[in-house]
């Protein structure tokens, strides 16, 4: 069993005071797990949500490795949100309350440069800060890494979600390859693993949770006839009311004709298949990433390399031949401790694929009748987000941060509300919450970003 006191660790007499003043009696499992390889200098990737204590655990790690009588930047965090910077800034000034002479700076966009430029020409011991702003004074020449001793990315998921990637890969570039990188995320998808590549030496990673189990997904046959296909569709939409939904269908045909379908019904619903040109797939996928879209239907083929966190449901349309593709669809659903839904539809012809299926799992799936579900109601269909569309992408030098700050800057909506920030070469696209989305619109049609106005659409 693993020690759960914080005086097993090799702290301060100070720290262990002041954790204790606190109230941190015990180590959280995150914790637990990272903290001894954080201070042994060991590169970490922990897989850790909101909550879970995951800021005690690198701040300690930060507080505990610097040089107080050196006011240089030894520290750095990258969070994706202002709100997330200014909480862990908060936490770190907790941790460090005992300890005299601590300088720790936030940096985030939104707010009036000339106050940061003060504040960093007397120097400071960590940083944290979102990737847009750091990267705005690293290239003004105002924040200097080269002595950074440890690099934290948090919720790195999120960063990457919004996309982030660029601004990070330049960010490390400006650090010492001598450094100690921590990365918390609270999934665990190929991004993150690809991202660990390229910027880890040799990391432990830290689960304490499991990303992805079986047992985490409810799965269901709901046995219809064949020209009931799409009213069970809409009736089981409408039912489970799911935010995230993916329909697997085995046709380029069958996925366009059901997304149809469902639209016409109310429902936001897209279609994902080989016919679609390059941009019309990234704009599917991005409009159902960010949520503005609550329904895909696709095929096996089409659906390969979608990476959805948070996937609600699964609907197979169409049972599969092949039981083990059965297992890869409903696999995307109950993902990172997640309840998630498996539902198919067996016709009287496909119950020789059903118990396929099942001779596979080695377990019965439960058959439920439609008629015991509720019908569709209209307030289930709207997705909570809206897309927005900028028509201007890389090729503009277009960045997330440069577009988070044209939507929060002076007094204007709250971080909280924008979603994800996808940027293409000739095309970014804004996810916003239904509630703000009127304003944003109108707020990124008002204000010039990269020096310039473009052109701004919703799609509905």
């Amino acid at each position: 069993m693993i020690p759960t006191a914080f005086s097993t660790l090799p702290l301060d007499k100070s720290m262990l005071q002041n954790l204790d003043s606190l109230g941190y009696s015990a180590m959280t499992p995150i914790q637990a797990h990272s903290l001894p390889p954080i201070l042994a200098g060991t590169d970490v990737i922990a897989q850790a949500k909101t909550g879970s204590g995951k800021t005690a655990a690198f701040g300690i790690g930060l507080l505990s490795r610097l040089d107080v009588t050196s006011f240089r930047v030894q520290g750095l965090v990258l969070c994706p949100t202002r709100e997330l910077a200014d909480q862990v800034g908060k936490e770190l000034r907790r941790l460090a309350r005992f300890t005299d002479n601590i300088k720790i700076l936030t940096l985030c966009g939104g707010v009036p440069f000339g106050p940061q430029l003060g504040s960093l020409e007397h120097g400071a011991h960590i940083v944290v800060g979102t990737p847009g702003r750091i990267l705005d004074h690293l290239r003004r020449g105002s924040l200097n890494l080269r002595s950074l001793h440890m690099l934290v990315l948090d919720e790195a998921d999120r960063m990457l979600d919004m996309g982030f990637q660029e601004d990070l890969a330049t960010i490390v570039e400006a650090t010492p390859k001598r450094r100690q990188t921590l990365l918390f995320s609270a999934t665990y998808p190929e991004s993150i693993a690809a991202m660990s590549a390229t910027v880890q030496r040799q990391p432990v990673t830290v689960k304490v949770e499991a990303v992805h189990d079986g047992g985490q997904i409810q799965q269901l046959f709901f046995t219809v006839e064949n020209r009931e296909r799409i009213a069970a569709v809409a009736r089981i939409l409408g039912h489970y009311h799911p935010e995230s939904t993916l329909i697997f269908c085995n046709t380029k045909k069958d996925c366009q004709e059901v997304a149809d379908a469902l639209t016409e019904r109310g429902f936001s619903a897209l279609a994902i298949h080989g016919d679609l040109e390059q941009r019309e797939r990234d704009q599917v996928l991005a409009r159902f990433a960010n949520k503005s879209i609550s329904v895909l239907v696709a095929t096996d083929v089409a659906a390969r390399g979608i990476d959805i966190k948070e996937l609600t449901a699964v609907i197979n349309y169409e049972l599969t031949r092949d039981p083990e593709v059965h297992v890869h669809r409903i696999g995307r659903t109950g993902r990172a401790g997640e309840q998630g839904l498996a539902l198919s539809l067996v016709t009287p012809a496909d119950n020789r694929r059903a118990a396929a299926i099942e001779d596979y799992l080695g377990d019965t799936v439960p058959r439920v009748d439609l008629e015991t579900l509720a019908m569709p109601s209209a307030t289930a269909l709207e997705a909570p987000m809206v897309t927005l569309c900028i028509d201007g992408g890389r090729k503009n030098k277009m960045r997330p941060g440069d577009i988070l700050g044209a939507l929060t800057g002076d007094a204007g909506i709250p971080a909280g509300e924008v979603g994800k920030i996808n940027v293409f070469d000739f095309h970014t696209y804004v996810a916003i919450r239904q509630t703000s989305a009127d304003l944003a619109l109108a707020r990124l049609r008002a204000n010039k970003i990269k020096g310039r106005f473009f052109k701004i659409r919703k799609f509905s």
